[in-house]
């Protein structure tokens, strides 16, 4: 399987191989030099929201997070 550089200094994945490992837009990638004709990528596994916390406390003003149904306290049902 080969590939072709672009001029801006683009590769482009085949679809087999981006399948194959399930790879996405915006995937991270370690580069490494071998030798002067090995070229090594990695992906460099996060895991899933990574940031996301930070992120969130990072955004201006407050942030109201409501109780969720199921944690709030259960009250039991009156008969007639």
């Amino acid at each position: 399987m080969t590939t072709i550089l672009s001029q801006k200094g683009q590769l482009v994945l085949p679809a087999s191989v981006r399948d194959r490992l399930k790879l996405c837009p915006g995937d991270d990638f370690e580069i490494f030099i071998e030798d002067n004709d090995t070229i090594l990528l990695r992906r460099i596994s996060s895991p899933p929201n990574s940031g996301l916390v930070d992120l969130l406390l990072s955004a201006p003003g407050e942030l109201d997070i409501p109780d969720r149904a199921r944690d709030l306290p259960t009250i039991p049902l009156i008969e007639d």
